[in-house]
């Protein structure tokens, strides 16, 4: 039987892409949700589809600082214990730091990192007082080095890694587990909200799937982290034995073809 049977998870992001495949795996596995995105209608179609387990959709926007709170008061309102959290939402935008504008790229920290940490702060005191429960952070690939015209994307992935390999030390003694799912190139909406759908559009992308199934599995483990795909685990264990200047340069060459395009 799934551990996740009968249990309660809370999904943000979840109107398309991995979370929307977070949801429909921990659906089959007979968790009953609580899916958070702005979509209210992606998300009520989302429910009507998972109509084999208890679907409890809340629209927010986590732009807003107000955003974590109202959704855990209106959680507890609902006598709703969350046994699971996946911290989904985020978003990425590629460009010259800058160029771009401020008022966006303070947003994705609002969304990144803000909203994942509150969410993180509200969720895990219950989870540690009943000394039962779990956090998937996403981060990514790009939270092992520095992205030049990703810049404030990556630092944001980096921080979700670090936060969460910390939070996941702190819980091991309440037995709630924290685990970073670092996903590389994924066929989701994102490329086309970061601006690389371009060049993403000939490379081999993991399906949110295969990304889905890898990660409940490491969590079922206890790892603290897992990067998704053999080439993207390649990837991140050959850029710790170069020096970081050469990982980041190498990266800059790959990232400054978008940087001209996104800006026009």
């Amino acid at each position: 039987m799934s551990e996740w049977k009968g249990k309660t998870a809370l999904i943000t992001g979840a109107s398309y892409g991995i979370g929307e495949e977070f949801a429909r795996q921990l659906a089959a596995a007979g968790a009953n949700l609580i899916l958070t995105a702005r979509s209210r209608d992606r998300l009520e179609a989302l429910a009507a589809e998972l109509h084999q387990v208890k679907v409890t959709v809340i629209t927010a926007d986590l732009d807003d600082p107000s955003a974590p709170e109202a959704i855990f008061r209106e959680t507890e309102s609902l006598a709703l214990n969350v046994d699971l959290l996946v911290n989904n939402a985020g978003f990425g935008l590629v460009g010259d730091f800058a160029r771009l504008p401020l008022r966006r790229q303070l947003e994705m920290l609002q969304v990144n990192v803000t909203a994942l940490v509150a969410l993180s702060h509200l969720y895990v005191q219950p989870m540690i007082t009943r000394r039962s429960g779990a956090i998937i952070q996403v981060a990514s690939t790009a939270a092992f080095q520095g992205v030049p015209y990703f810049a404030v994307y990556s630092a944001t992935k980096a921080f979700i890694l670090t936060f969460s390999e910390a939070l996941w030390g702190e819980c091991r003694p309440s037995n709630v587990r924290v685990l970073a799912l670092c996903p590389g190139p994924t066929a989701t909406n994102f490329q086309e909200v970061a601006g690389t759908a371009q060049r993403r559009s000939s490379e081999k992308m993991q399906s949110p799937a295969e990304v889905v199934r890898l990660c409940l599995d490491a969590l079922a483990h206890g790892r603290s982290h897992v990067v998704s795909g053999f080439s993207n685990r390649l990837m991140v264990g050959m850029e710790r034995l170069v020096p970081r200047n050469l990982v980041v340069r190498a990266a800059a060459r790959l990232f400054r073809q978008f940087s001209s395009s996104s800006q026009h």
